[in-house]
Formats: C-alpha cells, structure tokens, sequence
C-alpha cells in the first residue's frame, strides 16, 4: 500500500519533461520580469545570478492551467497553493521511484536558496509555510499600494454606521461664461475711432472732436425693448464696445490707453432703460493682467441717480457670482483675462454707473481748489500756482502750503514735504487719500498750524490730468507710464514730470526736504503700505524705515508695515520714488492703496471707502508730528524695533538655506537688498522707452548735452553773486590795462557802446557804486535764463591778439535797442519780457560764450 502524506509543493516543471519541454515552445520571457530583474540588481538589492531565478514564465503558465491553484493573499499576492480541498485530499504515494525522490530533494535545496542572503530582495512572495514562491510581487513603492489587478479596498466604517450602497461623485469643473463674440452678438454701443499705438497726439480742443455728437447706443424699438443703454464719452470714461449676447447678458471690451495698445484695468461707463427684476451679467473680456483682487473677493462699484436723488445714495459694492479667469477666445499673442458679475438693478428705468473704484475726475479737483482759492482764511496759508500746461494744455497745478514766517531766518529754516499723486490716471485712490491730506492740513486744527509752522508743503495733486480726463489706466497722452520717465530730458513731450522733477531740484537748493511722498493705487495686494528706498549711508542706516512703522502704529487697521518694500528694481530707476532718493532725499516713497480693502484690525475683509483713505491722509500728518517731534523717544524705539525685526528675517533667510551665522559682530554690513525679496512685478512695471516719433529729439538733444564740458552750477544767492562781481571786475580791470594798445585801436567803435564799457578802466569803487542798479536789472531776469558771472567775465576776458590785431571787426547788437541809457532803465513796476530765443548762447572754440542783453554785454567776433 502506498501511504498519503499531505504537501504544499511548488509546482516545478524540471519534474515533468515533456511540460518543460511545451513551455519553451510556448512561452516567451516576461518583460515585467525583466525590468525588475535590472531595477533590483542597480540598486543593490538583487546579488544573485539571473540564471539562479526559477523561470517566472512556467510559474505563470503553471497558475493559469492548473484549476487547483488558487490566489492567496490580496492586492495580487499570488501565492501558489492548493485550494483547501486538494490540500485535504492530495495523497502522495509512498512508492515513488528514487529518481523522484532525487528531483523533490532537488527542489528543497533550490527553496532554501531563494530564501538564502544571496536574494537581498523583498519582493518575493512567500506560501504559508515560509517557502518562497518563484515570482516577484510588484514593486510597491514604484506604483503605490494599489494593482490594477485587483479591486480598490472598499473604506471601512465604524459598525454603528448606515451606509447605502450608492456611489456618490460629481465633477469639478465650475460652468463659467462663454465668450460668444459679437459674431454671434448683436454690438449695442461702440466707439468709433480709438487713436492706439502707431499714431501719436496732435493737438486738443475744449469739447473734444468738432461737429455733432454721434448716437453710438442703439435705438430702442419701443417701449417693451429692454436693451441697455451704454454710454462712456465723459470725463474719466472707459468702454469700447458692448455687445449683447443675451436678453440680459452683455459682454464688454475696454478701450486700451490712448496711443497705445495695452493697460486695459480702470473701468467706468453708463447704462440705461434698466429693469428692476431681471438678473443681468457683464462680462470684460479684454483685461490684461494673470492676477485681481477680483479672485479675493472685492466687488465692483455701482451707482444709481434715483438712489442718489431720493435716498442720497451713492457708490456701493454690488455684484454675485464674480469670477477672474484667462480668456482662451485671444489671438495667441497676448493674453486676455475676464472679469464676469451678475447684478439686479434696484429701479426700473434707472441710470446706473459701473466703475473699478471710486471715480475722482479733473473737474473734482478744480471744484476743490476753486474752493480753497475762495476761502478768505485758507487762501492766507494756501497758494495755488500753475506748475505747468499738459501735452493737451491742461493745467497742472502747484500749492504752497505754510504760515507767514515773522522772520526772513524762520522762514529759511523750515524743511520742505513734497506730495504728489494721480501720476498713473486709473488709480483714483491716490486723489482721495490726497483730499484726506489737504482737507486736513488746510483745516484749524492745532496740529494742522503746527506742521504749516515748521513745514513748506508743495504739493500736485494731479499729475498727469490728460490721462484722468479721457479714462487711461497709466499712461498720459504721451503713450507713455509718466513714473518711468522722471529722469527724462524732453520737456515738451513729459512736462509734468520735467516741472515736477525741476521744482524739487530748486527747492532742494534752498532747503532741506525731509520727506517726498507719491501717492499710488494697487490692484493685487490688499491693505495700504509704502515702497522706499534702501539707505547706504550707514549714518542713517534703517532710517528710511521709522516713518511707515510709525504710520502702521498710527492707522492698524489700514496700513500693513510687512507689506512695504525697500529694494530698488532696476525697473524702476526712472519712477519718482528712486529719482528724488538719489537727488538726495532720504524718505523717499511711494503709497500704494489697494482697490480692495483690508485684512487687519477692524477693518478686516472690509471694503475701503473714500473715508477710509481720506483718514489716511489725516494719519500721514499725524505720522509728519511723531516723526519730527523734538523728543526723540517714539523715533529710537521704532529704530530699535526695527533692527530686531532685521535680525529676525536675517535669521530666517540664513535658516532657509540651512546656514548659521553669528550676528553679534557686523550684522548691519549685510546688504538690505540681498535680504529683501523685490516688489511683485507685472507687465505694468517694465517701460516700454520712448515713442518712436521722439527717438530722434531725445537722441538730439543728448548730443548737445554732450558737447556741454563744464556742469551747470548751483544757484547763487545775491550776497555770493556781488563778491563774484567784485572779483571779476578786479581781474578785468588787470586785464584792460595789459591791452591798452589794442584798445587804443578800436576806441572809435567804443564810443557808441554802453556805459558799462567805458567806465570799464575806472577804480573799483566805481565798480561798487554801478553794482546796486545792475543787480537790480538782475531781479527782472527770466529765471530761464543762465545767469554765471564767471562765464560773463570769460566772454569778455578771453581774447585772441590775432583777431584783435585786424582793422576790420563787427560787433552785433540787438536789433531796436536804442544808445540812450535813460531808456534802457525799466520802470520800477515793470519787467522787462526777454525771450530766451532772442539771444541764444554761441559757442567759439568750444567755450560757451553767453550774451546778456540786460547788461549790454557784447562779444567780438
């Protein structure tokens, strides 16, 4: 009788010849296999030879022929053993043959090593006895925890738990408008002609284009037509066309900055025949900048006029639904992003205005100044002058903002503070943080006559009024960003700047100006904060960095001191902040407001209004009187928090690179910018140069400035200007009496020459006696005009003997001037108007050789 005797057995086909001899016929080498084979063995975890390896594809084929082999195990775990019945039943007869016996001994020993140290790998599957199994499980750190052989494990729930068998999913994907077109549309308002970037400006006219004003709104078809309205030809406007693509759905495109083909953000425009009940969606499809405050949850502006007229309501965040997303209906080149509301109107038949933020035109700012000029008391303190006309012959105006100093040496020692804004016209948040500043400062508050006591306020409130009046978003009429062009030499295509830039280059020779300040809008970041500049001077060091902490301290609820920003961007050499710093102004800034609101304090995810940023323009001089206050407590703790602060992002930079450094020695040393991070950048931060149709003045005129040796100097005062004078006077008279022979020669010509030139060999105390009229002469000159009295003595000393020496000579005089010297004496309450054209510079042998006609100066040829 044979005996039965219950095994686990791995299938091995060295036991069946003829089987062996089918499978490599049959079978093919497993590419899975393969690949495992050179990832194990590259990565050392595999030491054994490949011949060693049982042959993964007779175990394979082994497991799908044989219906008694069955999985065990899971997540495709297969381990090759008998179903329980087999393994029950399976009877081995006892009265095997030794051969066989040989091959099962065999097969033990090839078990034992697959488990050996030769196999330094896991991923070989093991049977219930221990046995390794001939195959490799797959790599799980490769293709995560799952096979894709087998089901996902369902999840496991607590057994108290009701679960119905449903598969519950959805989709991600939010429905957002569809950019339709006017092909499909129907186009209900679009402007005509828009100059964009090829032309250039030409002239102006009060009222725009002559003749009549063309209907561009459609016409309604009667009284049941609930088409909108669309209107933006006013002040400060902004629309390009809209076109209907729904009963109540429009689509809207922006009309870009004149002469240009880019800087699509502000937005402000009108419609009418508005129906109270119906849901209505707008839609800008032509916005250029990858990121909004939109995204973050600020709202467009509406205004109603029957709100405004019955419930004195006025600008209001409205809108649902409001989405920020990239345009994919563009051409390719550049990439457009839309803005899409929905918004219910709150009465039938309405006028309503949309715009990005608070409007504040041209007009608003006349009114005011119309007041201020009017007000018998601020009109003491407040005066208004013309700075200089616009590339379209706009006023841009200039206020001088002190009290009456009692002495001429108080009035001398006050500091000067320069404020300017609405350099870029679409940012409207700037005028009304500046009318915040002046309705303060202008005001009887004891404050507000302490800081006109001891400061010159000069003060733009606009600076770029072109662009404020036909709706630009940054550029004037110039094509141009203004605040990339500070540095410019054309004054007649950038005069705003050009005067702005030269005020406080006079103004810096008279005084010191402690504090210039650009006020500025921003569209991605919320919160108010300030952009300076990094002091080198280890003197001042930080210094730059006390007044926005102080301002933080002062309005926490609106300005954010980890916001600012101190590295200078080479971007950004040609903006007022970085122009007026290397002029030498240590607080330099610009303050940016957002067109959102804040997330600090009180105000946080809030909406700014206009009272918010008119009392920022209260705590700028609030900040002024703690900044300057003659106990300097407040200024040394802000310094000294200041550098803890620095020591902790020191900390933290050296951190994030996994350095350590001791900054108890020369920790100041470290440059600030390498620590700082730079200002977020957009399209809007690089300048696009010069228009193409002023390359050619602007290379001109660089070409002159190059022929210029010596550098203009300094103004003088009028005590430096008379020993000058003297002086020269004294080398002339030196000079005369070396060339008394060649004077002896032209002495007939002489005669009919000013008197200035026949006293020229008398002592110097008649020099001293004439010097008090001609100063006064002096007095009238136009500022324009170069008044150096070295260059005056060398135009008359530098002589060439060769020249003197010929008998014939001429010697040009202004044309209708009269001899009579009790003429050429103007009246006590007159100026006499000289044009700068009419006596031009001449240049002789590289020198600059200068007339002065109000002195009756005359060079020889």
């Amino acid at each position: 009788m044979c005996r039965g005797l219950v095994v686990s057995v791995p299938y091995r086909s060295n036991m069946f010849p003829a089987l062996e001899t089918e499978l490599k016929q049959e079978t093919l080498p497993d590419p899975y296999e393969d690949f495992m084979y050179h990832h194990l063995q590259y990565y050392g975890y595999f030491k054994a030879e490949r011949d060693s390896l049982p042959d993964s594809a007779t175990h394979q084929y082994a497991w799908k022929n044989n219906p008694r082999l069955v999985l065990n195990g899971s997540f495709g775990e297969r381990d090759l053993i008998p179903d329980p019945l087999q393994r029950k039943k399976l009877l081995w007869p006892t009265c095997l043959s030794s051969t066989l016996h040989r091959q099962i001994e065999a097969m033990s020993r090839d078990s034992s090593m697959l488990t050996s140290h030769l196999l330094k790998s896991r991923q070989l599957l093991h049977n219930e006895f221990g046995e390794a199994n001939p195959r490799l499980r797959e790599p799980r750190d490769l293709f995560g925890f799952f096979s894709g052989s087998a089901p996902l494990q369902a999840p496991r729930w607590p057994i108290e738990c009701e679960v119905i068998k449903e598969n519950i999913r959805h989709i991600g994907n939010e429905k957002l408008p569809e950019i339709v077109g006017e092909e499909k549309g129907t186009v209900v308002y679009q402007l005509d002609s828009v100059p964009t970037e090829g032309s250039c400006f030409s002239s102006s006219r009060v009222g725009g284009k002559r003749g009549d004003i063309k209907e561009l709104a459609v016409t309604l078809q009667g009284p049941d037509d609930n088409t909108l309205l669309f209107e933006s030809r006013f002040e400060s406007g902004n629309l390009h066309k809209a076109v209907r693509v729904d009963t109540y759905e429009y689509e809207l495109t922006l009309r870009t900055d004149l002469y240009t083909n880019k800087h699509t953000q502000w937005f402000y425009f009108r419609v009418q025949n508005t129906r109270k009940d119906a849901t209505y969606r707008f839609t800008i499809v032509n916005l250029l900048k990858p990121k909004s405050l939109y995204t973050l949850g600020m709202k467009p502006l509406m205004y109603s006029q029957l709100d405004a007229d019955t419930h004195n309501l006025g600008w209001r965040r409205e809108g649902k639904e409001i989405k920020y997303y990239k345009n994919h209906m563009g051409d390719g080149l550049q990439p457009f992003y839309c803005l899409t509301w929905t918004v219910q109107f709150p009465h039938d038949q309405d006028t309503c205005f949309f715009a990005h933020f608070y409007p504040y035109t041209y007009t608003d700012l006349q009114c005011y100044l119309l007041a201020v000029a009017n007000n018998p008391v601020q009109s003491q303190f407040c005066k208004l002058r013309t700075l200089c006309r616009s590339l379209a012959g706009n006023t841009v105006y200039l206020l001088t903002i002190t009290n009456p100093s009692q002495t001429p040496q108080e009035a001398a020692a006050k500091k000067a503070v320069v404020l300017s804004a609405r350099v870029h016209p679409g940012e409207s948040n700037g005028s009304w943080v500046m009318k915040g500043f002046l309705d303060f400062i202008l005001s009887n508050s004891p404050d507000a006559a302490l800081l006109r006591d001891i400061f010159v306020f000069k003060v733009v409130p606009m600076l770029n009024p072109d662009g404020v009046i036909v709706g630009n978003y940054r550029c004037s009429l110039a094509g141009r960003d203004l605040n990339r062009h500070y540095k410019t030499i054309l004054k007649e295509s950038f005069p705003c700047v050009w005067y702005t830039r030269n005020m406080i280059q006079r103004l810096l020779e008279e005084r010191e100006v402690l504090l210039y300040c650009d006020f500025h809008g921003h569209s991605r970041k919320n919160n108010i904060f300030l952009y300076g500049c990094n002091n080198n001077d280890r003197k001042y060091w930080l210094h730059e960095r006390v007044f926005p902490l102080m301002l933080s301290k002062n309005a926490p609820d609106k300005f954010s001191f980890p916001s600012c920003n101190f590295k200078i961007q080479k971007c950004k050499e040609g903006t007022g902040r970085v122009v007026m710093w290397r002029m030498g102004i240590v607080n330099s800034y610009t303050l940016e407001s957002t067109f959102g609101g804040s997330t600090l304090g009180s105000k946080r995810y809030t909406h700014f209004t206009t009272e918010d940023l008119k009392s920022l323009g209260y705590h700028v001089c609030d900040t002024l009187l703690d900044f300057c206050d003659p106990d300097q407590t407040k200024f040394t703790q802000c310094l000294a928090e200041l550098k803890e602060l620095l020591q902790q992002e020191i900390h933290k930079k050296f951190s994030a690179l996994g350095q350590d450094m001791d900054l108890e020695g020369s920790w100041n040393d470290i440059s600030l910018s390498d620590i700082e991070s730079s200002t977020s950048g957009s399209d809007s931060s690089l300048s696009d140069g010069l228009p193409v149709h002023l390359l050619s003045i602007a290379h001109e005129l660089n070409q002159k400035k190059m022929y210029k040796k010596k550098k203009k100097k300094p103004l003088q005062t009028r005590k430096q200007r008379n020993e000058q004078y003297q002086k020269n006077n004294m080398i002339w008279e030196f000079k005369s009496t070396e060339y008394a022979p060649e004077r002896a020669e032209i002495a007939s010509t002489l005669q009919k020459q000013p008197t200035f030139f026949k006293n020229s060999g008398n002592t110097s105390s008649s020099t001293i006696k004439n010097e008090k009229p001609r100063m006064n002469k002096l007095n009238g000159r136009d500022k324009g005009t170069s008044l150096d009295p070295p260059k005056m003595t060398t135009s008359i000393l530098t002589k060439n003997k060769e020249r003197m020496q010929k008998p014939r000579f001429t010697i040009s005089c202004p044309p209708k001037r009269s001899t009579n010297t009790s003429q050429e004496q103007p009246a006590p309450d007159m100026k006499p108007n000289w044009s700068r054209n009419t006596f031009p510079a001449t240049h002789r042998g590289g020198a600059n050789v200068v007339s002065y006609p109000s002195l009756h100066i005359y060079t020889y040829p």
